[in-house]
């Protein structure tokens, strides 16, 4: 298998210097001459259509490199200028049977894992406490494909809960949860699902439980991978509100995702999907071979296999397989952004259809940027992000 000859030493640096060096001396000057006159898509400017070609070409590296050796990660809280981190603490006494069941196969335990804060412009570093009737807070979960990116204020998805606290006066932080990211073979198998959903969750408990903020105040936002996990988190605190069994926290009062991964499974690949006829995305590694299973789906499901893609609700909750049975009662307020040129563009769909269907038109905001890329809300040089900006705010400020 060549992910596993060149996952090592020596052939791992060759073949990076090997494609850094063709991206630079070969690739980069085609493109740079070939948009001169003709575009992926012709409302892009010649910048925009270069750094996409760029972004394409280096993710299939990132399967190669593995986890970033240089970001920082659960173990530890890295400090720096700005930053300020706190410990999350585990919670294994909030897990019901379900997923109790589901970690014991995985191999994965709560454990204690760091978050970041971000304040609004001017504000203290972390919120002052008691804190205030009705002041909300987002609990961030970043993407990166469930195997790569930092919740830390040097990754480069910061650029959203930055954002965000931005936004409106009510919710002037942001709580960003450092969770574990999984990988596979060739590298370590570790930390597969439900891992990232238990971190999430001493996310959310740290904030009613230590900071003191009620349950409806707390915004949970997430992009692309971090998308699945915010709605698996939701998902298990509404299915479990006023249990016998377990004693959680209230769902939150807000629910916002960007390109969010909803169906890990193939039952949005078929002939004229996005998965397939969006061949101009960022993404141009997942469904390379729509009958291979991409890395990052293989190292998030771990031990279950990739069946578990196509029956399990939190994996897959937009999934079409009809044994998935996911609904969407009792969820909050929820806004969705898609991108019309993402390879997720149809799966993103059906999660907006199946949240209609549960908790009505009302209570679902879907804003779709026609000629975009996948997760263009991370890009701050993006020409769609101001008006998604814009479109975030109004939603926040009106309920």
């Amino acid at each position: 298998m060549l992910l596993a000859l060149y996952s090592k030493q020596p052939w791992r640096t060759l073949y990076l210097t090997f494609h850094v060096l063709a991206i630079v001396l070969v690739f980069l000057p085609i493109c740079a001459v070939k948009y001169l006159f003709t575009r992926p898509n012709p409302t892009w400017s010649w910048r925009h259509a270069m750094r996409v070609a760029l972004t394409r070409r280096l993710n299939p590296l990132s399967t190669v490199i593995g986890k970033v050796p240089f970001d920082p990660d659960y173990r530890a809280i890295e400090s720096g200028a700005g930053v300020e981190g706190v410990w999350l603490g585990e919670v294994p006494h909030l897990m019901n049977a379900e997923l109790k069941i589901w970690s014991s196969v995985a191999n994965v335990a709560s454990i204690r894992i760091p978050g970041y804060w971000y304040a609004k412009t001017g504000l203290d570093p972390k919120p002052p406490t008691p804190i205030a009737a009705g002041q909300k807070v987002f609990l961030f979960v970043h993407g990166g494909g469930f195997t790569q990116m930092s919740a830390h204020p040097r990754s480069l998805i910061s650029i959203v809960p930055r954002s965000l606290v931005e936004l409106t006066d009510s919710a002037p932080y942001a709580l960003a949860v450092e969770y574990r990211l999984s990988s596979t073979y060739p590298f370590a198998e570790e930390h597969p699902f439900p891992a990232a959903l238990l971190d999430a969750l001493a996310g959310y408990n740290f904030l009613v439980s230590c900071m003191g903020y009620d349950p409806s105040d707390i915004i949970v936002a997430g992009d692309s991978a971090g998308g699945n996990i915010s709605l698996a988190l939701t998902r298990y605190l509404v299915e479990n509100k006023g249990s016998t069994e377990v004693s959680l926290p209230g769902p939150p009062g807000h629910l916002l995702v960007s390109s969010p991964v909803t169906d890990v499974g193939n039952s949005h690949v078929t002939p004229g999907s996005s998965a397939l006829a969006n061949d101009k995305d960022i993404i141009n590694d997942f469904y390379n071979n729509p009958h291979d299973t991409p890395y990052r789906v293989l190292a998030y499901v771990g031990p279950f296999g990739a069946g578990i893609a196509s029956c399990n609700r939190y994996v897959s909750p937009a999934s079409l397989s009809p044994l998935v049975q996911a609904r969407f009662i009792g969820f909050p307020r929820t806004f969705i952004i898609a991108a019309g040129m993402e390879v997720f563009f149809d799966q993103i769909r059906s999660l907006r259809d199946k949240m209609v269907r549960d908790i009505g038109e009302t209570q679902v905001t879907y804003y779709e940027a026609a000629n975009a890329e996948h997760d263009y809300f991370i890009f701050s040089w993006h020409p769609d992000r101001p008006a998604t900006l814009r479109a975030v705010q109004e939603w926040l400020v009106s309920g």
